[in-house]
């Protein structure tokens, strides 16, 4: 088990959801990315904020197993766990 590549995935996962979450801020509210975010949570809907953000982990994680590299798209699924369960407690 090679764990740097998982610890990639693991990155990348956690980069690509912060992307999608700065995506949907800047097309869909009329507010930059922080004030977006502070709004979105205290309107307490910080969790479906995250979890749409991670819609572009699964073309993440295809793209990885197109180039098998099946470690890193296992790092790829390890953030998307790790931010469900965010989810659920936050």
């Amino acid at each position: 088990m090679n764990k740097t590549a998982i610890l990639l995935g693991f990155i990348i996962g956690l980069l690509t959801s912060t992307l999608g979450v700065f995506i949907f801020i800047y097309f869909f509210t009329n507010f930059d990315f922080i004030t977006g975010i502070q709004s979105i949570k205290s309107e307490g809907k910080l969790g479906k904020l995250i979890t749409l953000g991670s819609i572009l982990d699964l073309v993440v994680f295809a793209i990885l197993l197109k180039m098998n590299n099946e470690m890193m798209a296992r790092g790829v699924i390890l953030a998307v766990i790790t931010l469900a369960i965010i989810t659920l407690f936050a």
